[in-house]
């Protein structure tokens, strides 16, 4: 869920512990080395149309062919949502859903920024009710870097939200600071925050990201790395600028933001 270019929607595959594998998108379920993956199909509303049902079925295209089934369900029906976490019987959540259009069409973003707020409240919500049910025991959710309120730099993790934002920019830490919240404070489950850089590289329309920017693969990377080693708590996952500090990421999970796949 980067703003500066929507992942693809599903719950995606994990690769196994050492191995690359691709950039999570919404939530996974990992259950002892069997993948499954929850496709987001929460209602594709005005942002969605052609565009939505295209990338849809090119999402469940690639997951069938990496060997997974997928499942798609509403990120709002929470009954459905989980259940069908239920019977994935994950270890692991992995939640990085996000409501962007295409390219993020600036016509649309206005109503983007508001649809993908509720995602970050109430589908967090219903993913972390999901985990609990599930008997999950980890939740790790994708969240955004540049989030913070005006004050020294480079921020640590510790530093306040922009809570007192105003428009649009008031929404996304109003939806960023729940989602945080409830991944943080939802024991026993451990939550892990990953803040992650403006998103760009393969897939995501930018061959270039924007202060603090974060490639795809290095995004990929983090999140194997909360999934296999992390401590609970918040992490700044982005390449190196004067706006952030990655220190607790480097030094806690061994995040090295020059991570590239191969082949």
């Amino acid at each position: 869920m980067s703003e500066r270019g929507p992942l693809p929607s599903p719950m995606a595959k994990v690769p196994q512990p050492g191995t690359p594998g691709p950039v999570p998108a919404n939530g996974i379920s990992v259950n002892d080395g069997a993948k499954s993956m929850l496709v987001d199909a929460a209602k594709a509303a005005p942002s969605g149309g052609r565009d939505f049902l295209r990338r849809r079925r090119l999402v469940v295209v690639t997951i069938g062919a990496a060997g997974v089934e997928p499942i798609i369900v509403d990120v709002f029906d929470a009954p459905a949502l989980s259940g069908a976490i239920t019977a994935a019987r994950p270890d692991v959540v992995v939640h990085q859903l996000t409501d962007l259009p295409p390219g993020l069409d600036p016509a649309r973003m206005l109503e983007a920024t508001r649809r993908n707020a509720r995602m970050r409240r109430e589908g967090t919500r219903n993913l972390v009710a999901g985990a609990f049910a599930a008997g999950a025991h980890r939740l790790v959710a994708q969240s955004i870097a540049w989030m913070y309120a005006p004050g020294p730099e480079p921020h640590g993790e510790d530093d306040p939200l922009d809570m007192h934002a105003t428009g649009t920019r008031a929404m996304t830490a109003d939806g960023v600071a729940t989602l945080e919240r409830l991944t943080v404070a939802s024991r026993p489950i451990e939550g892990v925050v990953l803040r992650y850089g403006h998103l760009y590289g393969p897939g995501t329309g930018a061959d270039t990201g924007e202060r603090p920017s974060l490639h795809v693969d290095a995004a990929a990377s983090a999140a194997l790395l909360a999934i296999e080693k992390v401590r609970s708590g918040i992490y700044n996952i982005a390449e190196p600028n004067a706006y952030l500090s990655t220190e607790k990421a480097r030094r806690d999970l061994g995040f090295d933001p020059s991570f590239r796949l191969t082949g």
